[in-house]
């Protein structure tokens, strides 16, 4: 039996402790964005949970109410750019998760909402940024995770304006990671495949009428085609690695992006 090097002796792993921190969450009203705010709550930290959808956000603060770190609802449409950066003043942790999806071929898509994607996923992250950045890095430190996708590396047909968007993100996410190191602040996006959220049951029926097929082929034949791992992601999965990102263990790890495919990107 051989006994261990003095050097190599286990490491005790020590989990984010976020009390006194505030976190804000985008698009907290169910899926990624209320596994976070629940995981960042359970660490300690005060999150602001913003979303559009009251019931959800009521719905949110009820999960959260034997939790360590309060949740606080606030209604907000990222639409409202200026607000977006108001509310974002005095963050600790900004978790960047709000999205949208429209599956149509680019000749087909609508510009509006091309627009309206591109503006909910990308100018409000930058702007929610902007808001918080003053106070992170007058305390010399903050954690800036944006939930990118797959899809911020990888593209698919049929979703422009959502590939576009997560491309973008990534580009910011590396330029706030350039900009915010020697303030103590990190920033980096957590890309997963596909989670089993309402966004992603909601573009089943669109999926289909793209590829021409039944909806029940679409999970299989579509979403999880290029995917070693034959599953949904669970939001719950989404959110460790977020915490993660928030805890000790993680201040060198900057302008990056943490992958939850399983194994598309390895194709």
């Amino acid at each position: 039996m051989t006994t261990p090097s003095p050097g190599l002796a286990p490491t005790k792993i020590t989990p984010p402790d976020l009390g006194g921190r505030t976190a804000l969450v985008t698009g907290a009203a169910s899926g990624i964005g209320r596994a976070c705010a629940l995981r960042l709550a359970s660490a300690g930290a005060r999150v602001r949970a913003v979303d559009r959808d009251a019931a959800g956000l009521a719905a949110l603060a009820g999960l959260a109410a034997d939790l360590p770190g309060p949740v606080e609802a606030h209604v907000l449409d990222l639409t409202d750019l200026d607000a977006a950066e108001q509310a974002a003043a005095g963050t600790d942790v900004l978790v960047n998760n709000a999205g949208l999806q429209l599956v149509r071929p680019i000749e087909d898509f609508p510009p509006d909402v091309f627009h309206t994607v591109l503006t909910v996923m990308l100018e409000a992250p930058f702007r929610l940024i902007r808001g918080a950045l003053p106070h992170m890095y007058g305390q010399g430190w903050g954690r800036i995770v944006n939930i990118s996708s797959v899809h911020g590396l990888r593209a698919s047909p049929y979703k422009s304006a959502y590939v576009a968007a997560k491309h973008g993100l990534e580009g910011l996410s590396k330029t706030a990671a350039l900009e915010g190191a020697p303030h103590g602040v990190t920033s980096n996006c957590v890309n997963p495949g596909y989670v089993r959220t309402p966004l992603v049951e909601r573009q089943l029926a669109d999926q289909a009428a793209a590829h021409g097929i039944p909806v029940e082929r679409v999970l299989t034949e579509v979403l999880l085609s290029d995917s070693a791992v034959k599953r949904l992601i669970e939001p719950e999965e989404v959110a460790e690695a977020v915490a993660y990102l928030c805890g000790p263990w993680a201040s060198s790890i900057t302008g990056t992006s943490q992958v939850l495919d399983g194994g598309w990107t390895a194709h």
